[in-house]
């Protein structure tokens, strides 16, 4: 009897310590954002080193994200124009593929796209910050590394997502243009004209621009925490950086929802 019952309360016990580990972790990495997200402190980073991170980040995830908003919205393109052709309305292409990717697939896609680019770079680069012992010799010379490594990589990737985001989703309209246009034999003039009459800037790019920075901040604060946080050994590093990329992909799809819903004024 009494192994029995123990069979029962096993797993129990188990999702119990495994959900007050999670809570535990999630309270260190909260810690951590409101330690690291001010700037000031002995040897803290300068403007100088925004500016590098922004261009590591941002910069250097260009060409992904130029690449697939093209093929994203070539996609947008040909399988909007089989859907509203069957209804005569061609003419609403412009219409589908900018609204799609300024409300959505804009933010979303950039999100995902930068927490394996930029995500996975930085978790990488910080874990072997400390498996180097670098983080440890700032510490002896009275440097905080919160504020000299993690504040101005916090900062560069809240400040280039969300221009990463707007460039793949005008880069994503140019895709979609090029497919209804060129290929499909649309209406040039219909294609921007009707574009511009439904795009809003409050209702459409604002609230894009929103969600691309709740993602830039969660994602690049879930990579620099993994990094920081990580086991100062190659199998330790690795298993970080595989974390970054799946916590960092279901935060953006799960924020996208709520995000979406509090918009939409579902919640």
């Amino acid at each position: 009897m009494l192994n029995l019952i123990n069979k029962i309360l096993d797993p129990i016990q188990a999702l119990g310590q495994a959900a007050l580990a999670s809570l535990q972790a999630f309270g260190r990495a909260g810690v951590f954002l409101a330690s690291s997200i001010m700037w000031g402190g002995p040897g803290s980073a300068g403007f100088g080193d925004l500016v590098k991170q922004i261009y590591s980040i941002g910069v250097r995830s260009l060409s992904i994200i130029i690449v697939a908003g093209f093929f994203v919205g070539m996609v947008l393109g040909l399988q909007g124009y089989t859907i509203l052709s069957d209804f005569g309305s061609e003419a609403a292409l412009g219409t589908m593929v900018s609204l799609t990717l300024l409300r959505e697939l804009g933010p979303v896609v950039t999100g995902l796209l930068f927490a394996g680019r930029a995500g996975s770079a930085l978790t990488a680069e910080i874990g072997l910050m400390k498996a180097t012992e670098q983080i440890s010799a700032m510490e002896m010379m009275g440097i905080d590394p919160l504020k000299r490594i993690i504040t101005p990589r916090l900062w560069g990737g809240f400040i280039a997502m969300p221009i990463l985001g707007l460039i793949f989703s005008l880069v994503g309209i140019w895709g979609g243009a090029y497919v209804g246009i060129n290929m499909l034999g649309v209406d040039e003039g219909a294609y921007w004209g009707n574009m511009q009459a439904s795009v809003g800037f409050y209702d459409d790019v604002l609230k894009g621009v929103v969600k691309s920075l709740v993602f830039g901040l969660v994602v690049t604060w879930i990579a620099v925490y993994q990094g920081f946080d990580s086991i100062p050994t190659s199998e330790g590093i690795s298993s970080a950086t595989t974390k970054t990329v799946v916590l960092a992909s279901l935060a953006v799809l799960g924020l996208d929802f709520i995000l979406t819903a509090i918009m939409l004024g579902s919640i």
